[in-house]
């Protein structure tokens, strides 16, 4: 059996907490398996070394940048294959460059396009605990890159597939994927399983647990992962393809979003071509938009909001700023003060109604809707962000999601 472990950040925040992971290892690989094990920073150390970035240059070269935030996964895989062979187990790390996990070049946001697993296979069938830094690969021209934030969950599943593991599992300071945020509410309940599907939808939409390219990835190529906690012992929650039971649960979860930004495009003249002109240039920067609302043309004109990260806010505004003077619209207007509420299951295919329920408890709270996006199993709403976590208790109990009988049907 191949399994591949992913552990996070807090994981792996100190010497101790190192050791400890490695006895788990070394635990697991008793029990038979053979193991890669992928590992993210020590917490707070990506930000310390954005900090000591920053310290020097108010715009990093993205590049540059790369390949300074890349030593800190590189440091926990040394130290981790350092204490499994004090510890009596046979362990090699192998950096991103050397395994030839390549990616396009998007510093600070790149993708994945190959993994040459050989390197990886020859180590473990002479026995050894392959111990790969997350969040980094190389591209074409040989430059490091890095995967973004996150990104140790997609070099986990996608060395899982390259490697056709049995199971991936991601350890973090959680002991599953909940039904919403439990620092929101008390009542949310952990999740046995949820489908790819569903978990895609949460990671998209907020929930934390995964990273959502890592979920693409483990869809694509049905990868199961199993997302466990690192320091208290139980069963997690599996992520996997659907199945039939998993209908009978109309709503899996409510997530919820403070990290965008709504941007505004007001009077754009309603013409072929308009939307392109404003999406694209964003593309090209590699801003992702999420949500997009084009109001009613009124006498040629029209207006088009979207949704940003946060973190992509002042760039994208810039960005619509040139593109505001080149199709001669009047105003470009960012909304930071926003929260992005949605409800996920994969039952909303087979039950009516939903979304007129979600739209009810909203207005019993008096949240007003700014923006709406809906998909087969899922519903979305922007709404002002000092409402967010009303509109998340609320949901939460109205969908049911407080009962104990929603963990027992998962």
């Amino acid at each position: 059996m191949l399994v591949v472990h992913k552990y996070g950040g807090t994981s792996v925040g100190s010497p101790e907490r190192i050791r400890n992971v490695a006895e788990k290892v070394i635990a697991y690989k008793q029990g038979g398996a053979d193991l890669v094990v992928v590992v993210s920073a020590m917490s707070g150390e990506t930000d310390r070394l954005l900090r000591l970035a920053g310290s020097l240059s108010a715009l990093p070269d993205e590049r540059e940048l790369d390949v300074l935030l890349s030593t800190g996964e590189q440091v926990t895989s040394a130290l981790l294959a350092l204490t499994l062979k004090e510890l009596g187990t046979d362990a090699v790390s192998l950096l991103g460059s050397q395994i030839r996990i390549v990616t396009d070049s998007a510093h600070g946001k790149a993708r994945i396009e190959e993994i040459e697993g050989e390197k990886m296979a020859s180590h473990l069938r002479e026995g050894k605990v392959v111990v790969v830094p997350g969040f980094q690969g190389i591209d074409g021209g040989g430059n490091i890159t890095t995967l973004g934030r996150g990104g140790s969950d997609t070099t986990a599943v996608a060395v899982a597939a390259a490697l056709h593991a049995d199971l991936c599992e991601i350890y973090t300071d959680v002991d599953g994927v909940y039904t919403t945020d439990p620092s929101i509410t008390e009542k949310a309940r952990r999740l046995d399983r949820i489908s790819y599907e569903e978990m895609l939808e949460m990671a998209s939409l907020g929930a934390k647990v995964l990273q959502i390219r890592s979920v693409e990835l483990a869809r694509k190529y049905r990868v199961p992962l199993l997302v466990k906690s690192s320091f208290v012992e139980g069963k997690g929650t599996l992520v996997c393809e659907e199945v039939p039971t998993m209908e009978q649960v109309v709503i899996a979860g409510v997530t919820y979003n403070k990290n965008e930004a709504k941007i505004t495009v007001s009077e754009v003249p309603d013409k072929p071509g308009t939307a392109s002109t404003i999406f694209s240039p964003l593309a090209e920067a590699n801003i992702v938009v999420d949500m997009i609302v084009q109001n009613v043309s009124h006498k040629g004109y029209t207006d088009v909001t979207f949704t940003t990260a946060k973190a992509d806010a002042k760039k994208a505004y810039k960005i619509m700023e040139k593109v505001a003077g080149e199709l001669g619209a009047k105003l470009v207007a960012v909304d930071e003060d926003i929260a992005k509420v949605s409800i996920v299951g994969s039952g909303m295919r087979s039950h009516s109604g939903i979304a007129t329920k979600m739209f009810a408890i909203l207005a019993n709270e008096g949240i007003n809707l700014e923006m709406i996006s809906t998909s087969e199993i899922k519903i979305s709403c922007v709404i002002k962000e000092k409402y967010g976590e009303l509109a998340v208790r609320a949901l939460h109990t109205a969908f049911g999601l407080d009962a104990e009988e929603v963990l027992e049907e998962q």
